[in-house]
């Protein structure tokens, strides 16, 4: 049975939008630091990306596919700069109302990836006990 199919792209989502809760706590935390940038990422491009290169398995010696999702270190190549609705005096980027809108916005598409993984799992161990 390949999971990659069982699935599908909600694993992959689910672990990029928790890398994006980081990057928007992130600057949620950093909204009083003088200069400091806002960043995010371009979710749907990313996962496009993904979903691409999981398409195109690389097989190693023992012929496993390696079809996983980049180091989070990785994902740090991909972060954009918002671009600020207002300026402010210390050169800081964080709009805080958006970026708890963002925020919230995230967790609850964080959520849905998360319930329908836990609905696949409890089919696959209902199917594997024969229920």
């Amino acid at each position: 049975m390949n999971l990659d199919k069982v699935f599908g792209i909600h694993a992959q989502a689910a672990q990029l939008r928790s890398y994006r809760g980081e990057v928007l706590a992130n600057n949620i935390a950093n909204a009083e630091t003088p200069g400091y940038k806002a960043r995010d990422i371009d979710f749907n491009a990313l996962l496009r990306q993904i979903n691409v290169a999981s398409k195109q398995p690389d097989v190693n010696m023992t012929g496993r596919s390696q079809n996983v999702l980049p180091a989070k270190t990785q994902f740090n190549n991909e972060l954009l700069y918002r671009i600020p609705t207002q300026p402010s005096l210390d050169s800081n980027t964080v709009d805080v109302d958006r970026e708890k809108a963002e925020f919230s916005k995230n967790a609850m598409a964080y959520q849905v990836s998360m319930s329908f993984l836990s609905g696949k799992i409890k089919g696959l161990l209902s199917a594997i006990r024969g229920e």
